[in-house]
């Protein structure tokens, strides 16, 4: 069963075409893509473990 995932992108974004950005969407997992592919590929990490990246580069 597949569920619909909300998906945010960093307010850093200016959201121009042809800038780089990704998106994460937090769940039971923490899931990152590209926003100009948003069917492509995926990292896909535990959510303690996007945290401690998060405050690493916070």
């Amino acid at each position: 069963m597949s569920h619909e995932r909300t998906w945010r992108k960093s307010t850093y974004s200016g959201g121009q075409d042809g800038q780089a950005c990704v998106e994460v969407s937090l769940a039971a997992d923490a899931l990152v893509r590209d926003s100009k592919n948003a069917s492509g590929d995926r990292l896909v990490f535990t959510v303690h473990a996007w945290r401690a990246f998060v405050a690493h580069v916070a």
